[in-house]
């Protein structure tokens, strides 16, 4: 029965992402239309079955919203993360923290990585990476938003009243630049909008999912207990977090096979281009041993008119047969290397500040 229930989870699941494909002003499947009919004519299933089948392909269509309670959501596959805070550091000045899930504990591993950084780094800006990110643990979320509060402010209601920042001292004061995408869900997605919504740090990507909300649970017969969104979640005094999902600022949309590509490894060239081109091409940079072409800033382009040399020659670039510039690895990662031009933008500017 079991297996019949999950084949018809499958063939509701269809029928939703037909709903999906069809056309705008075409009218959407009735559910007790479709419900009705096959009970009065689908041979060889019986009421108790489509019953049971109906409830799976709602829980599963209305994931994120809907769940029962003690049911771990399974990551995507290829997003894991290793450690629940893995650090980095991109051109010698910017961090990089990459929060895999928000759950008990990820404020003290989120701090041990990024004092990490600073202890051997002169940081200039900060990248918070909570792509594929999720958990269900608010309380950790204000926990790492904590750090980026000097004294006491509301940053989230989920219920439970308003959860505040602590004065301190220590906080963290860099420029910071937020990545979120469609797979950033529940408590990562808090984050996201305590950061957003208290002028922290902009969100670059894709909205988020959509999924953060005040829930609350009720009991079924069989003895399950499902939790249901019942209210959007508050943050920054009052401001909800849309169902739809928050708005990135800067949009950064690529396909989801091509961003997990790059969230593992983001000096990866362009996974699409480059198959195309190591398919024919010898030219391809991943295919030979030439150095990738890497961005030219406006400083750099005006020293080189300056002296004498062109834009579009090959790298590493000569002034003269005793000095080479060895080319320094590209970031192919699109939201990534928006991040951190943000970040190196907004050091120039403090830098004119200061003078």
């Amino acid at each position: 029965m079991k297996a019949l229930a999950l084949f018809w989870c499958a063939c509701l699941s269809a029928m939703s992402c037909l709903r999906a494909v069809a056309a705008p002003d075409q009218t959407p499947f009735n559910f007790a239309e479709v419900f009705e009919l096959l009970k009065a004519n689908l041979a060889g299933v019986t009421v108790e079955q489509l019953n049971e089948a109906a409830a799976c392909g709602l829980l599963e269509q209305l994931a994120g919203k809907v769940s029962i309670v003690g049911e771990v959501s399974a990551p995507l596959r290829g997003a894991e993360s290793n450690a629940p805070v893995s650090a980095a550091v991109f051109d010698r000045h910017f961090g990089y923290l990459r929060v895999g899930r928000v759950a008990n504990g990820t404020d003290k591993e989120f701090r041990t990585a990024y004092e990490g950084l600073l202890a051997t780094n002169k940081l200039k800006g900060l990248v918070i990476d909570l792509r594929f990110a999720g958990g269900k643990d608010y309380a950790a979320a204000v926990a790492v938003a904590d750090r980026f509060f000097a004294d006491e402010q509301p940053l989230v209601d989920w219920g439970e009243g308003w959860k505040k920042s602590t004065a301190k001292t220590n906080a963290i004061s860099l420029p910071v630049a937020v990545l979120v995408n469609r797979r950033t869900t529940g408590a990562a997605e808090a984050l996201a909008g305590m950061l957003r919504h208290r002028d922290v740090g902009l969100l670059i990507g894709t909205n988020t999912a959509g999924e953060a909300s005040m829930a609350k649970e009720f009991s079924l017969r069989t003895g399950h207990r499902l939790r249901l969104a019942v209210a959007p979640l508050k943050v920054a005094n009052g401001k909800e977090l849309p169902f739809s999902g928050i708005k990135a600022d800067i949009e950064v949309d690529v396909s989801t096979e091509d961003e997990l590509a790059w969230y593992e490894d983001a000096y990866k060239p362009p996974p699409k281009a480059a198959r195309l081109a190591t398919s024919g091409s010898e030219t391809n940079a991943a295919a030979t041993n030439r150095a990738p072409r890497r961005r030219i800033n406006e400083a750099e382009l005006v020293r080189m008119n300056r002296e004498g040399l062109s834009p579009d020659r090959e790298p590493p670039f000569t002034t003269d047969s005793a000095r080479t510039v060895d080319a320094p690895p590209v970031v192919n990662d699109p939201a990534l290397a928006r991040a951190l031009d943000l970040l190196k933008g907004l050091a120039v500017v403090q830098q004119f500040r200061s003078i």
